[in-house]
């Protein structure tokens, strides 16, 4: 039937018929390079960008599956259509790597989601992607034109010592993905030929780095998204960056460089002391508020560590490098020096003159940061450059491609100005902590915020300072309940019991997870099941399987008996807050 403008009855016809046909079609059918080209985005679909039609590829894949402990998505099994193509931006010499898994036509449930990356990496690839396919949705990742799919930002951001390339942080920092939802969104629906008034839902699922890249779109273009789910966000770029480099300094400014052992006898003997302070014996940390205020860390001091030697290659989580690695035996009785790094570590960063200036680590974290190696021709223990602060100060404070060696002159003092000039330089790219979500909210967006409480890589406080950063912003004339309320109504945020950064803690094998994420948000955003708790898996240990409920922030988790309450309790909820009087400036 052949329809124009004109005729709008024989228009909408067609239109139904041809939605029809799509859904009728095999895998097999609209899986080819010639259909894909056929239903691109129009060449002037977003101005100042050209899709490179040439560059199409597309492939089946069938039966794909998950694991049952997959931290992002349970297990299932599912087909899709992999299509990969390239656009570029007029005017410049560059070229962007977009990938998309779209389901078989018959399990599309009119859903698109965007996935993040992680460190300096805007991609995750298998990580993310089929957590959008088994929902029925298609999935879509960006390379951010930085050259491949397995090629970071950091390797791109530098055209020469002394000079960034800005149009990479601008990618990097939040125009990448808007262009990826933005294209994925109308090949979504040219793909399965969905009318102008069907709804196309939207979604975002990120960690850490995938983290800040979802609230950098939230932030900016609240409109665009129905819902995302974000864990432990990256954001609050320079603080979080150069917070890594802390601990470091810490033990140079106390003059001792503990052997990693120590250090873990000191976590475990938390661990062990706080475990049942939420009124369950279960090896997990529930309450590090509760740890915070009623261990005392000194108790550890006299108490023997032993671990036997040790050789590892490949990605060290100390080092946050590739390369291998070899430690000797230790052994010998924790000492008070560090104990008092691990409680410097604990308080967070503050200047000379004792104030404020960021936070750290929950009590029962590890101690990933003091980072140490040993030096086998002296026989001690040294200092070690955190990889991924003394990259950030290389490559975005200094811009120079070469990473810290050492900390030679770095004081506490020195952390702050690195904080502060980081947040002044990089607000609009790569800071991601505007608090006002009002066009979000008014579009009717919905948010999952989650953040392991023992991340030992991006400290769970900043998640609770942002969270409670939109609550007086957004709710500045309401008591501190009213606004909390009022602010779960539409965005939540967890403290997932005993996980570390993006995923399960080996030291607390029985925390459970909450890999069902993508699915609370879809039930919440299309079907108005507003979660009350969080639904979480056991995914590792002697429970593997068991289910649990996470409580929502500001409620903490309290077991009575056999049975789990969310508790309202001021004095905990007090220890995450911080007033960062050694900042000149708000820090949302």
């Amino acid at each position: 039937m052949r329809f124009s403008p004109s005729n709008p009855q024989a228009a909408a016809l067609a239109a139904i018929a041809y939605a029809t046909a799509v859904t009728a079609a095999s895998l097999e059918d609209v899986c080819t390079v010639e259909y894909a080209r056929s239903h691109l985005p129009a060449s002037t679909f977003i101005q100042g960008i050209t899709l490179d039609q040439s560059s199409v590829t597309t492939n089946i894949v069938k039966n794909a599956s998950t694991s049952a402990t997959s931290t992002f998505y349970p297990a299932a099994t599912f087909s899709y259509c992999n299509l990969t193509l390239a656009y570029t931006h007029d005017g410049r010499d560059d070229q962007v790597l977009i990938q998309y898994w779209l389901p078989d036509p018959s399990k599309f449930e009119n859903r698109y989601l965007s996935t993040g990356g992680g460190g300096y990496a805007i991609y995750s690839g298998a990580q993310s992607l089929p957590g959008g396919v088994m929902y029925g949705a298609v999935a879509g990742a960006t390379d951010g034109g930085f050259g491949s799919f397995s090629t970071n930002a950091d390797a791109a951001m530098l055209l020469a010592n002394g000079t960034l390339d800005y149009e990479t942080l601008y990618m990097f920092g939040y125009k990448a993905h808007w262009e990826l939802s933005k294209i994925g969104k109308q090949l979504t629906r040219n793909f399965y030929g969905m009318a102008d008034k069907t709804k196309l839902y939207s979604y975002y699922q990120g960690c850490s780095e995938g983290g800040r890249e979802g609230w950098s779109q939230i932030q900016r273009y609240g409109d665009e998204w129905d819902g995302a789910a974000i864990g432990a966000p990256a954001f609050r770029w320079s603080f979080q960056q150069t917070q890594h480099l802390y601990s470091n300094i810490v033990t140079k400014t106390l003059g001792y460089y503990p052997p990693p052992c120590e250090m873990e006898k000191i976590i475990n003997e938390t661990i062990s002391a706080c475990d049942s302070l939420d009124g369950l014996k279960d090896g997990v940390v529930s309450r590090s508020d509760l740890c915070q205020l009623h261990f005392d860390i000194n108790t550890v001091v006299g108490k023997p560590y032993y671990c036997a030697a040790s050789t590892s290659s490949g990605y060290g989580k100390r080092k946050r490098q590739m390369g291998a690695s070899s430690t000797p035996e230790q052994n010998g009785t924790v000492t008070a020096k560090a104990v008092e790094v691990a409680k410097e570590v604990i308080r967070g960063l503050r200047d000379t003159k004792g104030r404020q200036v960021y936070l750290s680590y929950q009590t029962a974290a590890d101690f990933d940061d003091v980072t140490t190696q040993y030096n086998s021709e002296t026989g001690k223990w040294e200092l070690e450059v955190d990889g991924l602060g003394g990259e950030h100060i290389a490559l975005l404070v200094e811009k120079n491609g070469t990473n810290l060696s050492n900390l030679d002159g770095v004081t506490y003092d020195t952390l702050k100005e690195w904080m502060i000039s980081g947040m002044v330089e990089f607000a609009s790219t790569l800071q991601t902590n505007w608090p006002d979500l009002t066009p979000f909210h008014e579009a009717g967006g919905k948010v999952i915020h989650f953040h392991g409480e023992a991340d030992a890589s991006i400290p769970t406080a900043s998640s609770v300072r942002y969270w409670e950063s939109v609550r007086s912003i957004m709710y500045p004339n309401l008591s501190y309940k009213e606004g909390a309320a009022a602010l779960k109504d539409w965005y939540q945020l967890y403290l997932v019991p005993g996980a570390a950064h993006c995923g399960t803690n080996p030291l607390m094998p029985n925390g459970p997870f909450p890999q069902t994420n993508l699915q609370v948000l879809i039930n919440w955003v299309e079907k108005d099941v507003k979660p009350v708790t969080l639904n979480a898996t056991v995914l590792q240990g002697e429970n593997v399987g068991e289910n649990r409920q996470i409580c929502g922030w500001p409620l903490r988790p309290k077991w009575k008996g056999n049975k789990m309450e969310c508790e309202y309790d001021q004095t905990s909820i007090d220890t995450w807050h911080y007033d960062f009087n050694g900042v000149p400036m708000p820090v949302y």
